[in-house]
């Protein structure tokens, strides 16, 4: 069906103002806003936030209502006997949301080059004009048969009209959902949970509460991986820089003991994955034992092993970590500092400074669940290995859909959550830098993540910016194959550049003024115009905008057929 932007049967008015973003529109009688029906479809001019047409020379306009009033001495004889009897000559504001050519209508163009004149007709805009749109957002000619279209949303001014989206135009420049609790982001997240689903898609999604469990009885889903109850990201999978964030060691002393120890412990289990003998060094209580022994041994093992010993990987048995650190506390020196060819006796002050540390380690070594997370007493390859569950779901043989990470029995302690998530998104990372996703794209959602993205992780011994492996998602991983979405309540906690490389927006209720601020500054197609729309959503209720979306639209989003499980529980009444 050809379609008709300008009808003269959805005629409301003319231009009579025209700024660089927004028109003013004169509306001949109030007769024409009233709410009427043509060819099945209803109208209804007369409301904020309606879409409709204006007719340019050459180009075509699509803006929406942003406010109605009416002249002043008309509003000074506004009574009820006035509305029955009299005809009023409403003005309005309309915000230009993009332009069109008149021989192609079907294609927007991003920005105005063009506007209308004074006197352009304006007309209300018919449901199907703005289906169009949205089905070729984001696509280009030649992929627009072979890309997924999502039944995503109805126009929030006309809930008979659908909004159906392209996958590649949500998620092909990474997304962000966001929104206060209750307005609807968990039901959104499953929205689009379903919809990849159905198309047979790939998507992992980090899950913090444990609501998205309703999707693990579903057949194409894989068995959950639920870190401490039949999972474990083994410890030789996380950093040095882990390490020191888990155990927070204080900076003059601690630190460089850390360090040391830590190398010392790589350096063994090389010897051991080598076959050295190890005869030439002294091994006490399964670690290297210092104190008076001769350092040349060491040392000559420590520079032909240089490159294992100093690379940024913990693998090394971290049970020995507390022995080691021990061992370390040593002066440099044995005899009072004149033989420099052996390390001298343990000394107290530097031990009674680590001591600290050595309970920190010891707390995490022992603490149930810790050791479940971490795995301390098994080895990297055992059941439950996330890291084979992850490469099982991506290889080529595995048919399922979706990857669930729970994270419902992580504690919070030792910052273990932050280090959980980063590390899964610094290996999803590296695989896809092997082309891993190239022609198979696959999405990691990251529910609450304003929890894992934090930019610093710190105490009052501590800092570091090293919990960023999505932010280099966010930057690199879209050439990959590997694109991310996140949803959070509090966007502000994002770091503004991770959130500043999402493509497209999802925003549901905001109200807090520092999370607005954080859209706008990184949204280029957010206006103040369509921001002031968001204290008003109600549940469900979105602005979709984006990088391949040349406007921003207001819809509600449409029910998912899997529902989170994140209804509010009741206050009853006793028995």
């Amino acid at each position: 069906m050809k379609l008709k932007p300008f009808d003269h049967n959805y005629f409301i008015g003319y231009i009579n103002q025209v700024f660089p973003d927004t028109v003013r529109v004169h509306f001949p009688s109030s007769v024409l806003l009233n709410k009427f029906i043509f060819s099945g479809e209803e109208f209804n001019a007369g409301l904020v936030g309606n879409y409709v047409t204006i007719e340019g020379e050459n180009y075509g306009f699509l803006g929406r209502i942003l406010e109605l009033s009416l002249p002043e001495k008309e509003r000074l004889g506004l009574n009820e006997q006035a509305f029955r009897n009299k005809d009023f000559h409403p003005t309005g504001k309309i915000e230009i949301l993009l332009s069109f050519d008149y021989f192609n209508p079907e294609k927007a163009n991003k920005g105005l080059s063009v506007y209308p004149g004074i006197g352009s007709k304006v007309f209300v805009c018919p449901g199907e004009f703005i289906q169009n749109y949205f089905r070729g957002f984001g696509l280009k000619p030649e992929n627009s048969e072979i890309s997924p279209i999502f039944n995503f949303a109805n126009l929030i001014s006309n809930h008979k009209t659908e909004i159906e989206v392209s996958q590649q135009a949500l998620f092909g420049r990474h997304c962000a959902i966001v929104g206060t609790t209750g307005g609807g982001k968990s039901w959104t997240v499953s929205k689009c949970l379903n919809e990849i689903i159905e198309q047979k898609g790939k998507v992992i999604i980090i899950d913090a509460t444990g609501e998205y469990s309703t999707f693990d009885k579903l057949e194409n889903v894989e068995k959950p991986a639920i870190l401490t109850e039949n999972s474990f990201l083994h410890y030789s999978n996380l950093t040095v820089e882990d390490i020191f964030l888990l155990l927070k060691p204080g900076g003059q002393v601690q630190q460089p003991k850390l360090l040391e120890s830590i190398q010392s412990l790589k350096l063994l289990k090389c010897l051991q994955d080598k076959g050295e003998d190890l005869s030439k060094i002294n091994i006490k209580d399964g670690a290297i034992y210092k104190s008076n022994q001769l350092k040349r041994p060491y040392l000559e093992m420590y520079n032909k092993y240089i490159s294992e010993v100093n690379n940024n990987s913990a693998d090394f048995d971290i049970n020995l970590l507390p022995q080691q650190l021990r061992f370390e506390c040593v002066y440099d020196s044995a005899d009072f500092g004149k033989d420099i060819s052996k390390w001298g006796d343990i000394e107290k002050t530097t031990y009674s400074h680590c001591i600290s540390l050595m309970i920190r380690m010891n707390n995490l070594l022992s603490t149930p669940v810790f050791k479940e997370i971490f795995g301390f007493e098994k080895k990297g390859d055992d059941t439950g290995s996330l890291t084979a569950i992850i490469d099982n779901f991506i290889s080529d043989g595995n048919n399922k859909n979706l990857l669930r990470i729970g994270f419902e029995k992580v504690g919070y302690d030792f910052q273990a959550r932050e280090i959980l998530a980063n590390s899964i998104g610094k290996y999803l990372l590296s695989a896809a830098r092997d082309s891993v996703f190239k022609s198979k794209p696959i999405i990691i959602f990251v529910d609450e993540a304003h929890q894992y993205l934090n930019k610093h992780v710190k105490d009052e011994y501590f800092e570091t910016t090293q919990l960023n492996s999505f932010d280099q998602i966010a930057k690199e991983g879209r050439k990959y194959g590997l694109f991310l979405c996140l949803a959070t309540q509090m966007p502000r906690d994002i770091p503004q550049g991770t959130l500043s490389q999402m493509g497209t927006f999802i925003v549901h209720r905001l109200i807090n003024q520092y999370d607005k601020e954080a859209i706008e500054n990184s949204c280029s197609t957010a206006n103040k115009h369509s921001l002031s729309f968001l204290p008003s959503l109600g549940e469900g209720e979105a602005i979709l905008m984006g990088v391949d979306f040349p406007m921003p639209v207001l819809l509600k989003v449409k029910k998912p057929k899997i529902e989170p499980d994140s209804k509010t529980p009741l206050f009853k009444k006793p028995n």
